[in-house]
């Protein structure tokens, strides 16, 4: 038994260790996404810096710095000429409303507007009240432009914001990838002690899963945004890079891909470049769009099946908590969460199976037993 002295002593002990706990949480919060990120980075990565480490002779910080760079170069460098385009394209885009709202003129709708399904008449329609009154289409870009400014203000900040977030996060992969051996093993003994017995399973399923995730859908995302990218250029649209950023992040949702393609066809149509939107339209439907059943299938099979309501959920929930850098973060997280649910959920149903006899089975056992030993002192006769 404890006296008052010693026990006071050991609440004073427990008192301190939570209080440093929470500081040191206070303190990590503002990088638990950039680390989280970091380490999934690291982790998708982790063969290719394996053998760029033996091709340098194992040494690890010049491996390490090598694959930051790379990283550096294909995540921070293109958001940065993005953010720079996007800036250029909304200072033209708004100046150009300024302009025409304070007496330019719009032009008759194409005749092929009218012909749309379901909205074609009353976009149609809509057009020529515009382009015959000159106040009414004055009134309505004024409306506009206050709204428009402010959500691509709010959109370009959250690029910046993403940008830091990014620079940040491989900064830190930088430390993850020399001392990475060293974490997984401090990890790996943190887990056994938790999970006992079931640590390597749980880690594979893990990694089975990030992968999945980051191969299958970011992966599938950035060849779907490449080749929009390229086709933007071979069909001359302006702000081709900017296009093809946004068709890699709308990848990521069922059914975004042809929100960016569509509409610059139309807008190929409507400048009267015929060819290049009858290119537009083919290469976005059978190449943007269609690439999505070919390579996805075979980068997802490469990690784990994942469903897709978690990725769904996770690139809406990703942004809402951690902002521009959770369009990627969100859906690695949710999909390891539901598998690992999965995981415990299957184990639990198959458990009874597995479970002891119970005491209504004991009678039978007991039964087989002492016939057992009866054969055994027959034969031993």
């Amino acid at each position: 038994m404890l006296n008052s002295q010693e026990r006071i002593e050991q609440i004073a002990q427990i008192a301190a260790v939570v209080v440093l706990v929470l500081g040191c949480m206070m303190v990590l919060r503002p990088f638990v996404t950039a680390m989280l990120w970091a380490s999934i980075l690291c982790f998708s990565t982790w063969p290719a810096y394996l053998w760029l480490r033996g091709q340098l002779g194992d040494r690890r910080g010049l491996a390490s710095l090598c694959m930051t760079l790379v990283l550096v170069s294909f995540l921070v460098v293109p958001l940065i000429a993005v953010g720079a385009t996007l800036a250029d394209d909304v200072t033209a885009l708004v100046q150009n409303i300024r302009a025409l709202a304070e007496g330019g003129e719009l032009q008759n709708p194409p005749a092929w507007l009218s012909g749309l399904p379901v909205v074609g008449e009353t976009l149609d329609k809509y057009w020529r009240e515009f382009a015959e009154s000159r106040e009414k289409l004055a009134e309505f870009l004024q409306s506009i432009i206050v709204p428009a400014r402010n959500f691509l203000l709010k959109g370009g900040l959250s690029i910046g914001e993403g940008i830091m977030q990014l620079s940040l996060s491989v900064f830190i992969a930088f430390f993850f990838f020399r001392d990475g051996e060293t974490l997984v093993q401090t990890l790996r003994s943190g887990m056994d002690r938790i999970a006992g017995t079931r640590t390597e399973h749980l880690v594979a399923t893990v990694g089975a899963t990030t992968k999945g995730v980051v191969y299958g859908i970011l992966g599938t995302a950035a060849v779907q945004g490449a080749l929009a990218f390229v086709g933007f250029v071979l069909a001359q649209v302006p702000g081709a890079v900017f296009l093809g950023l946004l068709t890699f992040l709308l990848a990521l949702v069922p059914m975004g891909v042809p929100l960016v393609w569509l509409p610059v066809t139309g807008w190929l149509f409507y400048q009267d470049q015929i060819g290049w939107g009858i290119f537009m339209a083919l290469w976005g439907f059978f190449v943007v769009s269609g690439v999505d059943n070919v390579v996805k299938p075979y980068l997802i099979s490469r990690g784990a099946k994942l469903s897709f309501l978690p990725v769904f959920l996770g690139v809406i929930g990703g942004i809402l908590a951690f902002g521009f850098i959770g369009i990627f973060l969100g859906p690695t997280l949710l999909a390891v969460g539901y598998t690992l649910a999965r995981e415990w959920t299957s184990q639990a149903a198959t458990r009874p199976d597995d479970a002891p006899p119970s005491s209504e089975d004991e009678p039978d056992a007991a039964e087989a037993s002492a016939a057992t030993q009866a054969h055994s002192k027959q034969d031993a006769s």
